[in-house]
C-alpha cells in the first residue's frame, strides 16, 4: 500500500515538473485561455520566457486584478530592435517617468501587443512589480 502511494506521488511530481518545462519554452500558461500569448498574474508573467519567430506579434494580457506594465529593458534589446512598452514610450527612461504618472498601466483584462522584427533576446519588466522579480524574456528566432 505504501509503495502505491509513493508511486502515485512520483507521477504527480513528474507531471508538475513537466508543466514547468513546457512553460519555460513558451507554452502559454493557464492564465491566457487562448486569447493571449503571455498572461500576467499578481506577481509573474506566464510564461516568463516565450519563444517566437521573426515577424510574430506577441500579445500580453493582464489576467490579474493588479495593474501591470510591459516595459522593455533598453539595455537588453538586440541591436536594431525597436523599443517597446505599454503606453507607447520610446525608451526605458520615458516609460519609467510615465509610470510615475500612472501611464502605460494595463488594468485587469487589458492587452498590449508588440511585433518582433529582429532576432535575439528581449528582456522586459513590470515596473510596479520589478522589485518582486516580475520580469520576462521573449526569444525571437529566424
Amino acid at each position: 500500500m505504501k509503495r502505491r502511494t509513493y508511486l502515485a506521488g512520483l507521477s504527480g511530481a513528474g507531471a508538475a515538473g513537466l508543466s514547468g518545462c513546457l512553460a519555460s519554452i513558451g507554452v502559454a500558461g493557464d492564465t491566457c485561455d487562448g486569447d493571449c500569448d503571455i498572461g500576467m498574474t499578481a506577481k509573474d508573467f506566464d510564461p516568463q520566457q516565450y519563444e517566437v519567430s521573426v515577424g510574430t506579434t506577441v500579445t500580453w494580457k493582464n489576467t490579474s486584478s493588479k495593474g501591470h506594465t510591459v516595459t522593455a529593458y533598453g539595455g537588453r534589446l538586440p541591436e536594431e530592435a525597436a523599443y517597446f512598452a505599454s503606453g507607447g514610450f520610446d525608451s526605458e527612461p520615458a516609460a519609467r517617468e510615465g509610470w510615475k504618472r500612472n501611464e502605460g498601466v494595463l488594468t485587469s483584462g487589458d492587452t498590449y501587443e508588440h511585433t518582433f522584427e529582429v532576432a535575439g533576446e528581449y528582456g522586459y519588466v513590470c515596473l510596479p512589480h520589478e522589485n518582486g522579480g516580475m520580469v520576462g524574456t521573449v526569444v525571437v528566432t529566424e
